[in-house]
């Protein structure tokens, strides 16, 4: 299906990652300021020995830190093997939510996890994409849509052409975005 769609799409699968003419960054980081003021900082580095992510935020009532381990695998010559890297199996030490709130002492918070991939949210996912009417809205207002999509990749195509051009880019200025829209 995928081969197929080469001449439509412009993208050729299965591709030497290390070839000629494949601009994939190994190494970035990407500052983002917002209009409301919040500054995002992005590291990327995509020969780490180890498959996951740190994201802290720090706020009026103190810090929070998550740090996930993924169980990446390699597969080799029709064989899967978990990278070593990984945490043991059943385990929870892949997941790590620290608050550290000001004046306080720090705690570690529980991470429920569930059967499906990252940790049991790609079936919630799945379910709330494709589920229908017949599945319950989300009232926390966790899920993000199409548009949240859009905008999390024009922050990436930002910085792709931030790095062609060694210049800072505003998104407003590659796409106009009816924000009144998205409300």
């Amino acid at each position: 299906m995928y081969l197929e769609a080469e001449r439509e799409d412009g993208y050729h699968r299965d591709q030497n990652v290390f070839g000629d003419g494949i601009s994939i960054e190994d190494t970035m980081a990407v500052l983002v300021r917002y209009k409301g003021g919040a500054l995002l900082s992005y590291s990327l580095t995509a020969y780490a020995p180890w498959e996951g992510f740190r994201v802290s935020f720090t706020g009026t009532q103190g810090r929070l830190e998550v740090e996930v381990v993924e169980r990446s695998y390699v597969s080799a010559a029709g064989q899967e093997h978990v990278a070593q890297s990984a945490p043991p199996e059943g385990s929870l030490e892949g997941v790590r939510i620290l608050v550290r709130p000001h004046f306080g002492p720090p705690r570690e918070e529980t991470v429920e996890t569930k059967e499906g991939g990252h940790g049991g949210g790609d079936p919630e996912l799945l379910r709330d994409l494709f589920g229908g009417d017949a599945v319950p809205r989300d009232e926390l207002k966790r899920a993000a849509s199409h548009v949240d999509g859009a905008l999390s990749i024009l922050t990436g195509i930002a910085a792709n052409q931030s790095i062609r051009t060694g210049l800072p880019v505003k998104v407003d200025q590659l796409v106009q975005i009816p924000y009144a829209e998205m409300v």
